[in-house]
């Protein structure tokens, strides 16, 4: 198993890894009852309901012990699976996913996915560090306890770079964060915003990808996820997350939701090398949500050029019309 790249798209690909998919009522490896649970990188609080837990993925795609080991195949690069692959275990309890939580509960998994990224970004080796959440079986969840993974590769995602260079480019033409106009623009005319909770907003992008797709983003500017700005006020966030949640499970019967946050800045060489000057202004951190409401749909079966049957405007006022509250 090794990592190869494309030389045409230049992305990263993982070749020969095979997940392994948890046999349907098996015994769950994330619940804390279990004895020989591996030890915890972290855990807490030690009072109150939400005992989140950061544990190793019992099956890693990447290994912290594994060197980088970049080696030429003819034209072609590969290297070899070094990186982080963990487990936010987001509740001992089997049974309750992110949506029935409290702002509290949910706010204790941000704090965690917070902590685990600046800790990892401490590593030199790792350019890039996120958390991905895959709820329900057509996103490919491993298990039905709630959950969320960790993941820190030796390279950017080829997805987030996009974003980089978009970014950068909107910003060397306009002296403004392009994350930023989004959320201005949106303000104003109000047909995409899904809902608001203090200064962080939920709304539909106007190219949304797939249908009912959402971005959660803060009013203010901030590049890294893990260190809020003072003032952040981290409990809005959760708040309105999960009244998001609330609105998707209603009809959604799975979805993908990740955090992109800003590369690791220890990282200043190879493809990262011409970012930095301005990254702090100009790129914003964001969590997207992907809802799967079409198991057969053009929106999933064309990747590189997405096709979305809903307009977000009519998705974004179908999910405004919906109850949050239950």
């Amino acid at each position: 198993m090794d990592i190869r790249r494309d030389p045409v798209t230049q992305s990263w690909v993982v070749t020969g890894y095979r997940e392994n998919l948890a046999e349907p009522g098996g015994v769950c490896p994330l619940c804390s009852s279990l004895a020989g649970q591996p030890p915890a990188s972290l855990s807490g609080p030690e009072q109150g309901p939400g005992q989140v837990r950061v544990i190793p993925h019992t099956d890693p795609i990447y290994r912290a012990e594994s060197g980088l080991e970049r080696k030429a195949e003819g034209i072609y690069d590969k290297m070899a699976r070094a990186g982080a692959h963990e487990i936010i275990v987001e509740t001992p309890q089997h049974d309750r996913p992110m949506s029935r939580f409290s702002d509290e509960e949910i706010e204790q998994v941000l704090w965690a996915a917070a902590q685990r990224i600046a800790e990892l970004k401490k590593d030199p080796r790792f350019k890039y560090v996120t958390v991905f959440k895959n709820q329900g079986l057509l996103a490919g969840e491993e298990w039905p306890h709630a959950h969320s993974q960790l993941t820190a590769t030796t390279f950017v995602p080829r997805r987030v770079k996009y974003e980089l260079r978009s970014a950068r480019q909107w910003f060397q033409e306009k002296d403004r964060c392009v994350f930023c106009d989004i959320v201005r623009q949106e303000e104003k005319s109000g047909q995409r915003i899904v809902d608001v909770q203090g200064e962080y907003y939920a709304l539909c992008p106007y190219a949304s990808r797939v249908p009912y797709e959402i971005w959660v983003l803060h009013r203010r500017h901030n590049h890294a996820f893990e260190h809020p700005r003072p003032g952040a006020k981290r409990r809005n966030l959760a708040a309105l997350l999960g009244r998001t949640l609330r609105r998707l499970e209603k009809f959604a019967p799975a979805f993908h939701m990740v955090i992109h946050t800003a590369p690791n800045s220890l990282s200043r060489k190879g493809e990262m090398a011409g970012y930095w000057k301005t990254l702090a202004d100009d790129y914003h951190w964001h969590i997207e949500i992907l809802p799967i409401v079409q198991p057969r749909s053009l929106s999933y079966g064309i990747k590189e050029v997405y096709v979305n049957p809903v307009l977000p405007e009519q998705a974004a006022e179908f999910l405004r019309g919906l109850d949050a509250t239950s």
